[in-house]
């Protein structure tokens, strides 16, 4: 089956947005054993958005387009593809009182131009966004009337913001594709997620042994972002499922101690989550990362039972002030030394009461480092009930992929602590 995205938006192609849509969405699809065959990106015009869309057609079975269904001028893409189609638009009460009820439950007026997401193209199925205002649109096209031969083609036209998408894709689009299209006959993918091995270096480990199941029909793929690797599987045909455990069991008897989740887990989520099953909670004494540690861990639902708090100390004089390390230590050793970091973390612990405390102390840069401390040093610890630890790193970053780096560590840290732990309760 041929799946096509479009993404629409003058601001993607200017570099003002990210564009994520290719990722996320990919792999929704890849899920579904329907892989993106291609990808385009096209600006905010009438030619670029029906050209785009008639070229997918005359070639696609699926074509998912993003962006252009708001209220505003540059939002054409609704009218556009009517026109394109030979239908016209409709309006739809329900479609406008789900519009108004949004802005209701907000306690604020609904602005008249917002009507027009309610005008829906004639034979179109709706989808309610129950994040926004644009409903998604989808249409069955059977004939394809930009197709050799005719036959039968989908047409989904998504809002662009992802907090809009993404809630409507999973739950109404995904089933809505499913209903037609089933998923590809056999077809598996699985992910999983590994920290601590660059992906040269995992390939390495994986390589040999795997080439084998290469050898009938496995697919692997290495995807490397700061501080992960994703380790992706895949097959089709009778086989696959038989594949996918054989290529899983390889991978964690050569590389299961940097194996940390599977699909879209994060590091942040993996320690919640862990520390919620085993009652136990967590403080963060941060200067160098200035608060990201906080704010990666505060981002996963249900993080209130687990963090106690969060002390950004990134002077000394705070550093003394809230967590009582001794103007003595820091005069010795500096503000970024082992012996602070420890001092750091057991002084948050001792502070809050928590099971486990992570500290951060570091030189980000670009300035303030020395030969004996050049600029990305950085120094992590942990104190938890069986003591504490320490490790030193070398993160040559800017300052931004330096802080995020540096959490990498510090969570995969605790991750490996809370796995070696002896006792599963409070310490």
């Amino acid at each position: 089956m041929i799946v096509e995205l479009i993404t629409t938006g003058s601001e993607l192609l200017l570099g003002r947005v990210l564009n994520t849509h290719s990722q996320w969405i990919g792999t929704r699809m890849a899920e579904q054993g329907m892989p993106l065959s291609h990808h385009v990106t096209v600006p905010d015009t009438a030619e670029a958005i029906c050209g785009a869309v008639q070229t997918a057609l005359s070639r696609s079975d699926l074509v998912i387009t993003t962006g252009g269904l708001g209220p505003t001028s540059d939002d054409i893409t609704r009218e556009r593809i009517a026109g394109l189609l030979g239908t016209r638009l409709v309006f739809h009460p329900e479609v406008e009182a789900a519009i108004r009820a949004f802005f209701e439950s907000r306690r604020r007026p609904m602005p008249e131009k917002t009507r027009v997401e309610a005008w829906v193209p004639e034979g179109a199925t709706y989808f309610l966004n129950q994040h926004g205002t644009a409903p998604g649109l989808a249409f069955d096209l059977s004939p394809n009337p930009f197709r050799s031969g005719g036959g039968r083609s989908g047409l989904i036209l998504l809002p662009g913001p992802p907090r809009e998408l993404h809630p409507m894709f999973d739950e109404q689009v995904r089933p809505w594709i499913g209903s037609r299209w089933g998923a590809a006959e056999g077809f598996m993918t699985k992910t999983y997620k590994t920290t601590g091995l660059g992906e040269s270096l995992m390939e390495g480990r994986l390589e040999t042994p795997l080439a084998p199941l290469i050898a009938d029909g496995l697919q692997v793929g290495y995807c490397a972002r700061v501080g992960e690797v994703d380790v992706r599987f895949s097959a089709a045909g009778s086989t696959a499922s038989q594949l996918l455990r054989a290529a899983a069991e390889i991978l964690f008897r050569e590389a299961g101690e940097f194996v940390f989740g599977e699909g879209e887990d994060s590091l942040e989520q993996v320690l919640v989550r862990t520390l919620t099953q085993r009652s136990q909670s967590l403080a963060l004494a941060e200067s160098c990362t200035g608060g990201h540690l906080a704010n990666r861990i505060t981002n996963v639902p249900g993080a209130s039972a687990v963090l106690l708090a969060g002390v950004v100390s990134y002077a000394n004089a705070s550093k003394t002030a809230l967590l009582g390390v001794s103007e003595a230590l820091l005069a010795e050793h500096g503000a970024v030394s082992e012996p602070v970091a420890r001092a750091m973390a057991e002084g948050v612990r001792r502070v809050t009461g928590a099971d486990y405390a992570l500290s951060t102390t570091g030189i980000a840069g670009p300035g303030g480092g020395t030969e004996e401390k050049p600029v990305g040093t950085v120094f992590i610890a942990i104190a938890g009930p069986h003591g504490t630890t320490v490790r030193k790193q070398l993160n040559r970053f800017d300052r931004l992929t330096f802080k995020y780096s540096t959490a990498q560590q510090a969570f995969n840290q605790l991750r490996l602590a809370l796995a070696t732990a002896s006792s599963p309760g409070p310490g």
